[in-house]
């Protein structure tokens, strides 16, 4: 198969935590033709989405981790599956752009995740789908209600934007600190942006567990412990990570989560739980499937490039 990856620029991968990088090594083992594509050069001409597209061969070995071969304009379903891996922010050219690849969806090529399912998932409010599994979350941008929510959970809570990712932007409110009202100014932009306000979950010292799902059920995972002076666990910030392994709630958790899941076509997604508690739903560039992989001793993303096979066979 010939497989595209829209994607960050290749020379600022991690040969060893990319999970991008770890699927275009799995395809290419796997007898694959690997492309390499960036998001600002897709357009479209007519029904037809057009992407400039080269072909790449990668390999782990730092310093010299890719080449890439002579660029072609190209239709993308020429490609047999494109991977969106474009990272967050999902901004008004993500939009775009998975507009776009729908374009080629519709000519048969398989894009991984599917187009509209990116489009209705905001990865911080997908979870409220799930009410039975998340905690205590209020979305507003009103500095009163959010400072009732504190005083409302013992004095303590979590606030973090409704577009952030890889921990930006996420703050620990407590009553009494003399920098609430700011943290709260600084989140919402004086009331102009609404945010996401959670209950605090204790359990976060122990870490924040990302659990790996394809096609609506769950292949493993990785718990990512914060450092003692962060309350994050985001590995660039701080967190390191450890081998986990499920329980009863995580795939109660799971089974919930994946039958949308599979009904939206986000086939691959990371599901974040603390404790108990369902707290995001990563859909556009879900990361940690080389950790989970050796953690675990098997193949996430030859497993990943399988289902992919399945699909267009």
């Amino acid at each position: 198969m010939k497989i595209g990856f829209v994607m960050d620029p290749l020379d600022s991968v991690n040969i060893d935590a990319d999970t991008t990088f770890a699927f275009m090594l799995a395809a290419q083992e796997r007898g694959h033709e690997v492309f390499y594509l960036r998001m600002q050069d897709m357009a479209a001409e007519g029904d037809v989405a057009w992407g400039v597209m080269q072909p790449c061969e990668v390999r782990r070995k730092a310093g010299d981790h890719f080449t890439l071969g002579e660029a072609e304009y190209a239709p993308i379903h020429s490609l047999d599956a494109v991977f969106m891996r474009k990272d967050p922010p999902f901004d008004v050219d993500y939009l775009h752009a998975a507009h776009l690849l729908e374009l080629a969806e519709e000519k048969g090529c398989f894009v991984m995740n599917k187009p509209n399912g990116l489009r209705a998932a905001n990865e911080k409010l997908y979870a409220l789908h799930f009410a039975d599994f998340i905690p205590d979350t209020i979305v507003t941008r009103d500095a009163k209600r959010i400072l009732e929510f504190v005083d409302a959970h013992g004095g303590r809570a979590i606030i973090k934007p409704v577009d952030g990712h890889g921990g930006s932007g996420i703050f620990m409110l407590e009553k009494g600190d003399k920098n609430i009202n700011a943290m709260i100014e600084v989140s919402t932009r004086v009331g102009t942006e609404r945010v996401i306000c959670q209950s605090y979950i204790p359990e976060i010292r122990k870490g924040d567990k990302r659990i790996l799902v394809l096609n609506g059920e769950p292949i493993g995972a990785i718990i990512r412990v914060p450092a003692e002076t962060e309350h994050r666990g985001n590995i660039h910030v701080g967190g390191t990570v450890e081998k986990v392994v499920l329980s009863e709630r995580d795939r109660e958790i799971c089974a919930a989560v994946g039958e949308r899941l599979r009904r939206d076509g986000i086939w691959f997604s990371g599901v974040d739980v603390i404790g108990d508690y369902l707290t995001e739903v990563n859909v556009t560039s879900p990361t940690g499937i080389q950790e989970m992989s050796r953690l675990d001793g098997v193949d996430g993303a030859g497993m990943v490039i399988e289902f992919i096979e399945s699909q267009i066979s």
